[in-house]
């Protein structure tokens, strides 16, 4: 009950308490936790570190590197504003494509349906979130783009594995454009009594989704592993997923504070983001099985933007849904 009253004391703080209050803690805990990996990274070995043992130091570091990114993410979305952080997500979108598109079979065929996808339908789905259009905003890629990119490809006059090449681009704008724009459009939602907060929503979505990725990880290194999907990854079990949402149900309901909902939406809500966002791994880690590498931005891969894909995958997915569950519950 004192923990009750005291989140709910909380969310009377003034927009400038609250995000000062966020980020002492954040940035405190995240420096904590680095100087722990830097000191248990410093000790004596007398003897050599088994591979396994050597495999969760890595993730332990890719894991703690990519919640450092969302917290930069949520911080640079912040000081930006909501003008500021369209732009810079539209620069990650462009990056995050051009990591995909590098890694997939084209022709110089294609050169003509890429332009669209790099030069107009991604600047216009920004414009559209920059100027609230969220109506067409929720249908210009998967309903005009859709259908503008074959017919572009078509005028190309090269029919060789014509279906594949058209879809690999249609799944690109839609995980790295369409997905990925919906995260500057939760700072633009007009929640009554929630004016100039909407970077609060940004931060909520990141931190249940990091959450339900870390202990989900966790959970497949201390279980039994059962993996549903072999082939495509050993650590994915319905266990681990499962207790992946209960972490980001209770982070969701700690952090309801920051947010227009309530205690119980709150979790809801957090269980939609991170449900989607652990999935949406799953699919991309398909994808990099299919593509024949193990990171998108590995060294064996020539891309612009290393390894941006992999920390941006959970977002892509995570973002849409969460936005528009958002946005048919409250009626915005």
């Amino acid at each position: 009950m004192n923990i009750l009253v005291n989140l709910t004391a909380l969310s009377k703080l003034s927009a400038s308490e609250q995000i000062a209050l966020l980020f002492l803690s954040l940035f405190g805990l995240l420096v904590l936790v680095t100087a722990g990996g830097v000191v248990y990274s410093l000790r004596d070995r007398p003897e050599p570190q088994s591979k396994a043992a050597q495999d969760n130091w890595k993730q332990f570091r890719r894991d703690l590197n990519a919640t450092w990114w969302g917290a930069c993410l949520f911080w640079a979305a912040w000081i930006s504003g909501p003008v500021g952080a369209t732009v810079l997500f539209g620069v990650f979108s462009f990056l995050a494509l051009r990591e995909f598109i590098t890694l997939m079979h084209t022709r110089r065929a294609d050169h003509r349906t890429l332009i669209l996808a790099f030069f107009v339908l991604l600047p216009l789905q920004y414009v559209l979130v920059g100027t609230r259009a969220f109506d067409l905003f929720s249908v210009l890629i998967p309903v005009y783009g859709f259908l503008a990119i074959p017919v572009v490809s078509a005028f190309s006059d090269d029919p060789q594995r014509f279906l594949e090449r058209n879809a690999k681009i249609q799944w690109g704008i839609m995980v790295c454009v369409y997905g990925l724009s919906h995260a500057p459009a939760l700072l633009l939602l007009d929640f009554k009594g929630y004016q100039g907060r909407g970077a609060f929503l940004l931060f909520f979505l990141v931190m249940v989704v990091s959450v339900a990725q870390i202990v989900q990880e966790v959970a497949s290194r201390s279980l039994r592993r059962r993996p549903v999907a072999r082939h495509i990854s050993r650590s994915f079990s319905l266990r681990a997923w499962g207790l992946g949402l209960v972490g980001s149900a209770l982070t969701g309901a700690l952090l309801f504070w920051i947010t227009p909902f309530g205690i119980g939406q709150a979790l809801v809500m957090a269980v939609i983001a991170a449900g989607a966002g652990t999935l949406g791994g799953l699919v991309m880690k398909a994808l990099k099985r299919d593509a024949g590498v193990v990171y998108w931005g590995n060294l064996s891969s020539i891309t612009g933007a290393v390894g941006l894909l992999d920390r941006m995958a959970v977002m892509c997915f995570a973002a849409p849904v969460f936005f528009h569950s958002v946005r048919w519950y409250f009626k915005l």
